[in-house]
C-alpha cells in the first residue's frame, strides 16, 4: 500500500502516538534537568510509578481540547492558546493527583512546572517546525514563481500572504506590501517589508520586478482600485483583486485572488436587502417576468427562486434567451416551477390568455427597448413597445387584479432629451395614473447604466480591445452612473417591498464614472497601454445623448427609505384625462407610421 495512504489512513493514532512520546521525553528530561543529568535510581522507581498518571493526564486533556485534530501545517495563535489551556489544566490535575496519592513524598515539586514548560515547547514546537518546513523547505515550493506586490497590509493582506506561503499551488513569492498608512512604512509583516505608499507603486514594481500585484484591502472603493490601476502601467504587470473580507469569512469565498472585473472599477458596497420583506410578497406566489431573457430580467428571476415562488412564469419574444434561462433553470433550480412564454407585450391576446389562465400575482416588468441611437432612429418601434405594450401590461395586472406590479425605469427617464427615455417617462406616468384607480399596489424603480448588460458599454470596449482597438467613445467629457445586476436586481427587489400606491424609487447610484476612464483602466487590465498599444478614438456625441445623467426631474424631490441606497421621487401632479388623451393621439400616429409625428407628440406628452 502507498506509505502516505497509509500515513493518511492512520493520522489520528500516528498524532496521538507523536503527543505520548513528547510527553513522555518532556516528563523525563524535567528530571534531568531538575537533578542536573545525575538522575538516581530511587528516582527513576518514581517516574515509572507516576509516569502513567501523568500519560493519563494529559492524553484526555490534550484530546478535550482537540490537540490530535488540527492540521499542523496551518499552525498559528489559536493552536498556541489551546495548547497552553491544556497545559495549565493538565498541571493542575496532576499536582492534585500527585498531591493526593504520593503526598509529594520523593517528589521534586519544581518537577511538575518544568514538565509543564517542556512539554508546552515540544508540543507547539513540532507544529510550528511543520509549517516552517511546508512554507520554507518543501521541495514543492522551489521553482520559478512570480513575484507578488500586496497591496493592503491589513487582514486581508496576512491572508493571502499566509496563503500564498501555505499552497504551493498558488504560484506566488510575496515581495513586499504597500499601504496608504505612512506610519507602517519600513515595517515588517511576519519578515515582509511594507515598502511604501500607491504613490510609490511605480518605483517598487520597477525596483522588485513585480510580476504582479494583488489589490487585498478589506471593502476597497471603485475609486481606489482606479487609483491603483493607475499606479500600475507597465504591460507585464498582472493586476488580480481579493474577493471582500465578509464573504472570506462567511464562506461565500475563499482566499484566492481573481482577475479583476469591470464591476470592481466601482467598487460598489454589499446590498443589505430584507429578507423577510421580499419572501413576505414572494413566497409562493406566481410571478411574472417580462424580458425574463434579458440582463436584468434573467438576473431577477435568480434572485427571485431564492424566496421560493409557487410559480415563474418566463416571458419574453426572444426565444433564445429563454430557452437557455429555462435550460438554467432546469439544471440549477429543479424544484422551481417555471414555464416558458414566447410573445409580446404587445399582443393583447397573449396577455388576456396569460393573466387569466395564470393568474400571476406579482409582475416585474423588464421588457423594453433601451438602445438610446436605435431608438432615436425608429421612434414608432420605441413607442410600440415601452409605450403602448407597457401600458397593455399594466392595464392587464389592474384589471385581473395582480398584486403588485414593479416596472424596471431607467436614468433616462429624467428630464428626458431622447427618444428612449420619453417613453420611459410617459410609462411611469401611466403607471401613476393607474395606480391611483387600482388595488393593485404599482411602483416603478430607476437606476442607471448595469455593467455587463446587453449592449452595455463594457463589453462592447472589451470586444474592442480583444479585435485590437480602436476603442471608440462618444465623447471625453461623458460621464455615467454604473451599478452591478445583482446590485440592481435586489434592489429592485427590496423596492417592490414597499411600494403601495405609484412611486418611483430611485436606487443609489453612487458617483458617475468617466467613460474616458473606465475605458482606460480596462485597457491597462488587459496588460495593454492606452493611446499605444490601443487607441483611443471619439466618434461624437449619437443623436439623443446627453454628456451626464440625472436621477431626479427639475420639479422632483427625492427623500429616503428604510431601506439602504432605495430613494423615492415625489413627483408634480399631472392630469391623467390629459394623459389618456394625448396617448390616443400618439397611438394614431404610431399606426400610420408618423416617426416625425410621434417624436414631436413624446416631447409635448412629457411637459404635461
Amino acid at each position: 500500500m502507498n506509505i502516505k495512504l497509509l500515513a493518511y489512513k492512520y493520522r489520528r493514532l500516528i498524532i496521538i502516538a507523536i503527543h505520548l512520546v513528547l510527553v513522555v521525553c518532556a516528563y523525563i528530561l524535567a528530571f534531568y534537568l531538575r537533578l542536573d543529568f545525575n538522575v538516581a535510581s530511587s528516582y527513576w522507581k518514581t517516574i515509572i510509578k507516576t509516569l502513567p498518571m501523568l500519560i493519563g493526564v494529559k492524553m484526555i486533556i490534550f484530546g478535550y481540547f482537540g490537540l490530535y485534530t488540527g492540521l499542523w501545517r496551518y499552525a498559528g495563535i489559536l493552536d498556541v492558546w489551546k495548547i497552553i489551556q491544556a497545559h495549565i489544566l493538565s498541571l493542575l490535575f496532576y499536582t492534585l493527583a500527585i498531591a493526593f496519592v504520593y503526598s509529594f513524598v520523593g517528589f521534586p515539586r519544581s518537577i511538575l512546572v518544568l514538565d509543564c514548560i517542556l512539554c508546552f515547547y515540544l508540543v507547539a514546537g513540532i507544529r510550528f517546525m511543520t509549517r516552517l518546513f511546508r512554507e520554507k523547505f518543501h521541495p514543492s515550493q522551489r521553482g520559478n514563481k512570480k513575484r507578488a506586490l500586496i497591496i493592503g497590509a491589513g487582514e486581508v493582506g496576512m491572508m493571502v500572504l499566509r496563503e500564498s506561503r501555505m499552497n504551493p499551488k498558488g504560484n506566488i513569492n510575496v515581495i513586499g506590501f504597500i499601504d496608504d498608512d505612512k506610519n507602517k512604512k519600513n515595517l515588517h509583516i511576519q519578515g515582509i517589508g511594507i515598502l511604501g505608499t500607491c504613490d510609490d507603486i511605480p518605483f517598487v514594481i520597477n525596483k522588485y520586478m513585480i510580476d504582479e500585484v494583488i489589490i487585498a484591502i478589506s471593502s476597497v472603493k471603485g475609486e481606489v482600485i482606479r487609483n491603483i490601476i493607475a499606479h500600475c502601467q507597465e504591460p507585464s504587470v498582472k493586476i488580480r483583486i481579493v474577493p471582500g473580507l465578509q464573504k472570506i469569512l462567511s464562506g461565500d469565498l475563499e482566499v484566492k485572488p481573481r482577475d479583476i472585473r469591470p464591476e470592481d472599477l466601482m467598487g460598489r458596497e454589499t446590498v443589505n436587502i430584507n429578507v423577510d420583506e421580499i419572501k413576505g410578497y414572494l413566497f409562493n406566489k406566481v410571478i411574472l417576468i417580462t424580458g425574463a431573457g434579458g440582463s436584468i430580467g434573467s438576473a431577477l428571476c435568480r434572485q427571485i427562486v431564492r424566496f421560493s415562488p409557487k410559480e415563474v412564469l418566463l416571458y419574453d419574444h426572444n426565444e433564445n434567451d429563454v430557452y437557455y434561462l429555462g435550460i438554467e433553470f432546469l439544471t440549477k433550480y429543479p424544484e422551481i416551477k417555471f414555464k416558458n412564454i414566447i410573445g409580446d407585450i404587445k399582443d393583447i391576446g397573449l396577455l388576456k390568455n396569460v393573466f387569466s389562465f395564470y393568474s400571476p400575482q406579482v409582475v416585474f416588468h423588464a421588457a423594453a427597448h433601451k438602445h438610446v441611437p436605435l431608438m432615436e432612429e425608429n421612434p414608432v418601434a420605441a413607442v410600440k413597445n415601452n409605450v403602448l405594450g407597457s401600458r397593455n401590461l399594466i392595464y392587464a395586472a389592474a384589471h385581473y387584479k395582480v398584486e403588485r406590479f414593479i416596472l424596471i425605469s431607467t436614468d433616462k427617464a429624467v428630464n428626458p432629451t431622447n427618444v428612449m427615455g420619453m417613453t420611459k417617462r410617459i410609462t411611469e406616468m401611466i403607471l401613476q395614473s393607474k395606480a391611483k384607480l387600482s388595488k393593485t399596489k404599482f411602483m416603478a424603480v430607476r437606476f442607471g447604466n448595469v455593467l455587463g448588460s446587453n449592449g452595455s458599454v463594457v463589453p462592447l470596449f472589451k470586444k474592442q480591445i480583444e479585435e485590437g482597438g480602436p476603442v471608440t467613445l462618444t465623447h471625453p467629457e461623458v460621464k455615467r452612473y454604473f451599478m452591478s445586476i445583482n446590485e440592481a436586481s435586489q434592489l429592485v427587489l427590496q423596492a417592490g417591498a414597499m411600494g403601495k400606491a405609484g412611486e418611483i424609487f430611485i436606487l443609489d447610484m453612487g458617483k458617475q464614472i468617466k467613460i474616458l476612464d473606465l475605458a482606460k483602466e480596462l485597457i491597462v487590465l488587459y496588460g495593454l497601454k492606452p493611446d499605444e498599444d490601443i487607441k483611443i478614438e471619439y466618434i461624437g456625441l449619437r443623436p439623443g445623448e446627453k454628456l451626464f445623467e440625472e436621477t431626479l426631474l427639475d420639479s422632483e424631490k427625492d427623500k429616503a427609505t428604510k431601506a439602504d441606497k432605495i430613494y423615492i421621487a415625489q413627483s408634480d401632479y399631472f392630469d391623467p384625462r390629459v394623459l389618456r388623451r394625448k396617448i390616443k393621439e400618439l397611438e394614431k400616429m404610431v399606426n400610420v407610421m408618423d416617426g416625425s409625428g410621434v417624436a414631436k407628440k413624446l416631447r409635448e406628452i412629457i411637459r404635461i
